[in-house]
């Protein structure tokens, strides 16, 4: 392992036995296939990993009374990011489109008109999702939406292994301590354009799902060139 390489913890997760654990007690045969294509082992150095960058657009913020209406996912790895085999869903969602939603990211009533339902895209999108790692900006987000969204479909909800890119730069940007709140240090903005800029990386459009998708797996390439090592194993960053 190199210098900077960040070291596992004793209490890191392992989720190659909770996915062998979820395995055996998922009952949706979906679901059992996805565990049963297995998580890498806690210690698999990061330049091993197939990641899966993902980004859901919502049409609120809360997944217990809004719903998910679009997905991008973005297969990758720390040298190379493929475009080609990207995903991308525009879908119905349960809830209604709010103006505000609408305003956030472009999404309207005629564009999901003839969207599919989520339940029509689960079989594709677990497929893609097997075997990865996901990353994502903000894992609080796609995690409670999927796995909300999950349940109301198939009755039992859905976990996963996550990089938050969000939450790395949250770790080495630490909101300030009184002494510097009484020098009126303002805090670092970990928001996902404002991280990217600190790496020297591109504006993109924001809040469209494919699009951000490629900017949080931009986002962990830096950060890992920057802050990390190709070799740091995957369970010191993942959660």
């Amino acid at each position: 392992m190199t210098a900077h390489a960040k070291p596992l913890h004793s209490d890191a997760l392992d989720w190659a036995a909770r996915f062998t654990s979820l395995a055996a007690s998922a009952k949706d045969p979906r679901l059992q296939a996805f565990y049963q294509a297995g998580a890498m082992a806690i210690d698999t150095p990061l330049e091993q990993v197939p990641l899966l960058a993902l980004d859901v657009e919502t049409t609120g913020l809360d997944a217990n009374q809004h719903a998910i209406v679009s997905l991008g996912l973005l297969p990758f790895n720390l040298k190379r990011i493929r475009c080609g085999d990207a995903l991308y869903w525009v879908v119905k969602p349960a809830s209604e489109l709010s103006s505000e939603s609408v305003t956030f990211h472009h999404i309207t009533h005629s564009d999901i008109q003839h969207a599919p339902r989520l339940e029509q895209i689960i079989d594709e999108l677990l497929i893609a999702m097997a075997g990865k790692v996901m990353v994502v900006h903000y894992r609080t987000l796609e995690r409670s939406f999927l796995d909300q969204a999950l349940r109301q479909q198939l009755g039992e909800g859905l976990q996963f292994p996550v990089i938050d890119t969000m939450q790395l730069e949250a770790n080495l940007h630490r909101q300030p301590n009184w002494w510097q709140r009484l020098l009126q240090r303002t805090p670092t903005s970990i928001r996902l354009a404002d991280s990217r800029l600190r790496y020297n990386l591109p504006q993109y459009q924001a809040h469209h799902a494919l699009t951000d998708a490629l900017a949080t797996a931009e986002l962990l390439q830096a950060q890992v060139a920057t802050h990390h090592s190709d070799d740091t194993p995957v369970g010191a960053l993942w959660s």
